[in-house]
This record gives structure tokens, C-alpha cells and sequence, in this order.
């Protein structure tokens, strides 16, 4: 029996962030992607543990104001491009610098600085992995998810789409469709 299974990224690492934070006794609050506050002060023998514990799922403990930033521009960009239709419209530019107060100047300065790639770079990453998802798992049209994602045109975001994957949209879901008709025998 095989299972293909659809996953949102944000609530899985939410809840095991939130697991984690009760496995130790650490009173907080998770508020958004990334961000946890604490409402009190844990000893730091604990803390330590904690931290080592999140360490065997990949999640690191960000420490300077750069990377603090950088983590703050990517739960930003990520909440925009998953979030429901209307908000993908939206000018990156402005509604980064007006969710973080910083101009979109110092914000992509620094972010190009921590990351070694813009944020425009980022942005392509993310909506070609968002599109893939789209198209594995709901039952969208090509220009359905073009205008969802904001793309000017189906064409622009085929040849997006190509650039970063080496094939088109398409052709993606062709693969995907033998591939799993390939694994069920």
C-alpha cells in the first residue's frame, strides 16, 4: 500500500517546535514561523537541552540580528506565497518593508549578504516549489496557479518553471503521473 501525502510545512515544524517546548517544561508561546517567546526565564541547563534537541530535526537556534532579519524576510516572503489568493498580488517590496520596518533597500543588503542570493532569487525558488506543489496536489489549471502565484502569463511561468526545474510544468506532472503509476505495480 503506498500513500501520497499532501503536507504543509509550517504547521508540521509548529507542532514539533510546540512538542519539543513541552517535552522540557518551557513555558512560551510559538507566535509565527520561526519566532518563539518565552514568558519566562528557563535555566540554562535546560535551555541547552532544548536547544540540542531541536538540533536532531535540523531547527538551529538563529543568534545575530543579520540572521534574525534574514529569518524574519523568509517567514515573510513564505507566509505570502502559501497564503490564501490575493495576497501573492501584493508588491514584495513594499509588503516586506512594511511587515518589517526596515526599507526594502537595507532588507535586501543584508539578505544577500547572509544568504549569497537575492531575494527576488528566493522569491523564484519558493513560487516554482509552491507551483509544484499545486500541481501534484490540487486539481488547478496551469493558468489557475499562473494567476494565483501572480505570474504575468502562463508563458512566463513555464519558462520559469524550466529554468529552475529543466522541464516545463507539464512535462513535471507527465513525470510524476508515470512515476507513481511506475511505484503502484
Amino acid at each position: 500500500m503506498e500513500l501520497y501525502i499532501k503536507y504543509n510545512i509550517d504547521m508540521m515544524c509548529k507542532v514539533l517546535l510546540q512538542q519539543q517546548l513541552d517535552k522540557f517544561g518551557i513555558n512560551c508561546r510559538v507566535t509565527e514561523p520561526g519566532y518563539v517567546k518565552f514568558k519566562e526565564n528557563i535555566p540554562m541547563e535546560t535551555y541547552n537541552s532544548f536547544i540540542q534537541s531541536l538540533k536532531q530535526f535540523g531547527i538551529e537556534i538563529v543568534d545575530n540580528q543579520k540572521s534574525i532579519l534574514v529569518q524574519k524576510i523568509k517567514n515573510a516572503i513564505i507566509e505570502m506565497l502559501y497564503a490564501d489568493k490575493g495576497m501573492q498580488s501584493l508588491k514584495i517590496s513594499s509588503y516586506l518593508s512594511e511587515k518589517l520596518d526596515e526599507s526594502y533597500r537595507t532588507l535586501s543588503q543584508v539578505f544577500s549578504e547572509v544568504t549569497f542570493i537575492s531575494i527576488e532569487n528566493f522569491i523564484i525558488l519558493h513560487k516554482i516549489e509552491r507551483v509544484k506543489q499545486l500541481l501534484l496536489t490540487e486539481n488547478m489549471s496551469l493558468t489557475e496557479i499562473s494567476f494565483m502565484m501572480n505570474y504575468s502569463s502562463v508563458a512566463y511561468l513555464s519558462q520559469q518553471f524550466k529554468n529552475i526545474t529543466g522541464v516545463t510544468p507539464t512535462a513535471f506532472q507527465k513525470i510524476m503521473r508515470q512515476k507513481r503509476y511506475i511505484e503502484t505495480k
